[in-house]
C-alpha cells in the first residue's frame, strides 16, 4: 500500500508542479514541498531538496520548448539570473540578523493573486512593443530587477518563479510567452544551485520519491510548455491565470491540512 501511496502523491505532486512550471514558470518547490511533507512525511528541508532536483530537468526543458519556439530572451535572461543569484545570497545574510518573520507563505499568496491578475487583467504586450524599449536600457532593468528579486528571496526564502514572472510582465513590459520562457531559463540554473546545496548539506533523499517527482514534474512541465507555445495571448492568459489560482489554494490546504 505504501507503495502505491507514494506513486499516487509523486504523480499529483509532479503533475502540479509540472504544469506551474510549464505554464507560468512557477518553482516545482511551491507545490512539491507541502504534498511530499504532508502525505508521505518527509523531512522539510529534504523535501525542498527534491523539490528543487524537479524544477532542473522540467525547467530545462520548458526552457528548451520556449526557446526552439523563438519565446526566450537568453541575453537578459543571464544578466537577471547572475544578479538574482548574487543577491539572493546578500539577502539571506542580511535576514540572519533580523528576526523571524511569518512570511513563509509569501509564494502561495503570490501564485493566488497571480492566478487572479492573469484572468482579470491578462498581458496583452507583444513583442514588438517588447523590441521598442532599447537594448540597454532592457540591460538596466534586468540587472535592477534581478537585484529586487534576489533580495526578496533571500530574505523570504521563496517565490522566486513568481516574483521573476509578475516584474518581467508588469514592470519590463515581456511579452506572457517570452516572459515564462525566460522564467524558466532562469529557474534552470538557480534550482541546480539549490538542490547540490540542499543534498550536500542535509543528505541524500529517498531516491524512489526523488526519481519518481522528477520524471512525473519533467512529464508534465513538457506538456504544459507545448500547449502554451501553442496558445493564442488570451487563452494563454487563462490557462496560466487557472493553473495558479487552483495550485495556489491547493498548496494552501495542503499548508492547512499540515
Amino acid at each position: 500500500m505504501s507503495v502505491w501511496i507514494t506513486l499516487i502523491v509523486t504523480f499529483f505532486a509532479g503533475m502540479g508542479a509540472g504544469l506551474g512550471t510549464g505554464f507560468a514558470g512557477m518553482s516545482a518547490v511551491a507545490v512539491i514541498g507541502p504534498m511530499l511533507i504532508t502525505f508521505l512525511h518527509v523531512d522539510p528541508y529534504l523535501a525542498i531538496g527534491i523539490g528543487l532536483a524537479s524544477d532542473v530537468l522540467a525547467s530545462a526543458v520548458s526552457a528548451w520548448t520556449y526557446g526552439k519556439n523563438k519565446n526566450l530572451d537568453v541575453r537578459n535572461g543571464l544578466i537577471m539570473m547572475i544578479s538574482v543569484l548574487l543577491f539572493t545570497v546578500i539577502g539571506s545574510f542580511a535576514a540572519s540578523f533580523l528576526p523571524s518573520a511569518t512570511m513563509g507563505n509569501f509564494s502561495i499568496y503570490m501564485t493566488v493573486i497571480l492566478g487572479i491578475k492573469f484572468l482579470v487583467k491578462p498581458v496583452m504586450a507583444t513583442k514588438e512593443k517588447m523590441m521598442e524599449v532599447s537594448a540597454k536600457k532592457r540591460l538596466v532593468q534586468s540587472l535592477v530587477s534581478g537585484m529586487v528579486i534576489g533580495l526578496i528571496c533571500g530574505f523570504v526564502g521563496a517565490g522566486g518563479g513568481m516574483m521573476m514572472l509578475l516584474i518581467l510582465t508588469s514592470v519590463l513590459g515581456y511579452e506572457l510567452k517570452t516572459a515564462v520562457g525566460t522564467s524558466v531559463f532562469i529557474m534552470t540554473f538557480t534550482a541546480l544551485t539549490g538542490a547540490v546545496s540542499h543534498f550536500a548539506l542535509g543528505g541524500f533523499p529517498d531516491p524512489v520519491i526523488l526519481v519518481l517527482c522528477m520524471l512525473f514534474t519533467l512529464l508534465w512541465a513538457r506538456i504544459a510548455a507545448k500547449l502554451a507555445n501553442k496558445a493564442d495571448n488570451v487563452t494563454l492568459n487563462r490557462m496560466t491565470g487557472a493553473v495558479l489560482l487552483v495550485l495556489g489554494i491547493a498548496i494552501l490546504i495542503f499548508n492547512w491540512v499540515e
